[in-house]
This record gives structure tokens, C-alpha cells and sequence, in this order.
């Protein structure tokens, strides 16, 4: 559930482009009345993302902002292969996806990172099918392996086991066992 605060993310004091998505999220926002708009600049959010990320409830910028803030904010998990990410309509429609590319470069190497893409499915069950109790157990099995300690490359400390994609994957669906 959100905090209904919604932050819109732009560059209105230097692009034109900007100052017309303001005006559009100015006139939007009147129609949710019960939702807090307020306003920040791409530059200051991407600081503050960083500085104290709980202030934010939810953001919403343009393409080329977003892109950048997602990255940065799949930094605070450790790694970009940990967020998931969902764009959905109103009716709760959506479409699910991990936060990151494709990974060519790595595919078929064992390396990448499966979590995204399983708390992906664990937000479809939420926000889409109403099914909140699947989704916690899915995101509390991914919490099990992690706090056993497994990771994979990306995420892997010295302390840590590194595993596979397949071992990561295994090892969620075992703990969901």
C-alpha cells in the first residue's frame, strides 16, 4: 500500500520539456486530491535518493530520469540484479519485469542474478492478483537464502557463498518448501 505521496522528478528550471511535464502533473495531481504532490529537481532527487530514500513514497519523472534514478536506486539493494520493478495501469494491470537489461554479455554463464525477476513475480501476485499472502512468502524465502548467507557474484561478500543462477533459483524454491 502507498503513502499517497507522490514525488515528480524533473529539470523545470532548465528544460522546456520539463516545465511542460510540471504543468501536466500540476493539473493531474488536482484530480487526486487525497495525493500529496510535491516537486524536485532530477539532480537533487538523485542526491537524495542516496541521502535518505524512506522520503520517498513514490516517483515519477520521464524516461531518461528514470532510467537513471532506477539504477541508482537498485544501488541501495547491493545490486541491480536484486529490484524488481512493475508499470501498472489503474485497474492494477501490469507489467512486471526485473529492473535491469537483458545481461547478453552474460547469458548462459550462470552468473546472473534470478531475484529480481522472482520478486518481480512475487509483486505481480501482490498488485495484480490480489494474492499478498503468495508474494510474502515468495519475498520471505528470497530473505531465508540471503540470510544463509548465499549470493550470487554480484552481491557475493567474503563471508558469503558465492552460487549459480540455477543454486540461487533452487535455493528459493526450497526455502518456499
Amino acid at each position: 500500500k502507498r503513502n499517497k505521496k507522490v514525488c515528480s522528478v524533473d529539470k523545470a528550471n532548465v528544460l522546456e520539456t520539463s516545465e511542460l511535464w510540471r504543468e501536466v502533473m500540476i493539473r493531474i495531481a488536482k484530480e487526486y486530491p487525497e495525493v500529496e504532490l510535491t516537486h524536485m529537481y532530477v539532480d537533487n532527487a538523485a542526491m537524495q535518493l542516496v541521502r535518505w530514500p524512506k522520503q520517498f513514497d513514490v516517483m515519477v519523472t520521464e524516461n531518461l530520469f528514470g532510467d537513471i534514478l532506477s539504477d541508482q536506486a537498485s544501488m541501495l539493494s547491493g545490486s541491480i540484479g536484486m529490484l524488481p520493478s512493475a508499470s501498472l495501469n489503474d485497474k492494477g494491470q501490469g507489467l512486471y519485469e526485473p529492473s535491469h537489461g537483458s545481461a547478453p554479455d552474460i547469458a548462459g554463464k550462470g552468473i546472473a542474478n534470478p531475484l529480481a525477476t522472482i520478486l518481480s513475480a512475487a509483486m505481480l501476485l501482490r498488485y495484480s492478483f490480489g494474492r499478498g499472502d503468495l508474494a510474502t512468502r515468495i519475498e520471505a524465502a528470497v530473505s531465508t537464502v540471503l540470510d544463509q548467507g548465499l549470493r550470487t557474484a554480484d552481491i557475493c561478500t567474503l563471508q558469503d557463498r558465492t552460487v549459480s543462477t540455477v543454486e540461487m533459483g533452487d535455493a528459493v524454491v526450497a526455502a518456499l518448501n
